[in-house]
């Protein structure tokens, strides 16, 4: 969505907009009433270290079960991880912030158990190098757990995305409507399995509203 998944940081470029104003944005309109059931969905299988791609304001962090053991944030956005500080409160295990950038991941490889990205793919910047991290820091029989934006399977509404994108992108904080996110995932070498689903049977809403589940295991 905006931005990346409730914080306004993993774009490039400065302004009150971006930085003070989108992540409490972000932090509205992905609200627990809007997705519950996706984050429910992406985070049920989380277990032992978790690092998220796009911590974002910690919309996530009620959402894992008690196999969670500590939750890495690679979160750029100061306003949004100031915005998660009562819900990391709340969570009652450590959460760290290891990076400004999801391309950049300063961890060992294979160290995490597993990968969240819950509307982040669609905006981080770089996402084959995040991807790429992903991929590098997550234990061989790890997994990468995510909810995004995705390009639709409807042509019609591909061609409206298409048309949108130079303007929502700038508006949005950078968000992709257009990224076909489980084949990047594909890409970067994993095995994945989607379910794919409009979150609204509203027709003008679909361009932003077709969104991917999916589950990546790294392949090799």
């Amino acid at each position: 969505m905006a931005a990346h998944d409730a914080a306004g940081g993993l774009i490039a470029g400065a302004g009150p907009w971006s930085e003070r104003a989108l992540p409490r944005v972000v932090d509205l309109v992905l609200s627990e009433r809007v997705t519950r059931p996706w984050r429910e969905r992406a985070c049920a299988d989380a277990v032992g270290t978790v690092l998220e791609i796009g911590f974002g304001s910690g919309l996530n962090l009620p959402h894992y079960r008690a196999g969670v053991e500590r939750v890495l944030a690679a979160e750029p956005s100061d306003r949004a991880w100031e915005i998660a500080g009562d819900r990391i409160a709340e969570f009652g295990r450590p959460v760290e912030r290891v990076s400004p950038d999801a391309a950049r991941i300063p961890l060992p490889d294979g160290s995490v158990d597993t990968v969240v990205s819950t509307w982040s793919l669609c905006t981080v910047p770089d996402v084959r190098a995040a991807l790429a991290e992903a991929r590098r820091v997550l234990r061989p029989d790890g997994a990468l757990h995510f909810v995004e934006h995705s390009r639709a399977p409807e042509k019609a509404v591909r061609r409206v995305q298409d048309a949108i994108q130079p303007v929502w992108g700038p508006v949005a904080g950078g968000c992709h409507v257009t990224r076909d996110v489980p084949g990047l995932v594909r890409a970067a070498g994993f095995e994945v399995v989607t379910d794919e689903a409009y979150l609204t049977r509203f027709p003008p809403a679909r361009p932003w509203a077709w969104f991917v589940v999916g589950t990546g295991r790294p392949t090799g």
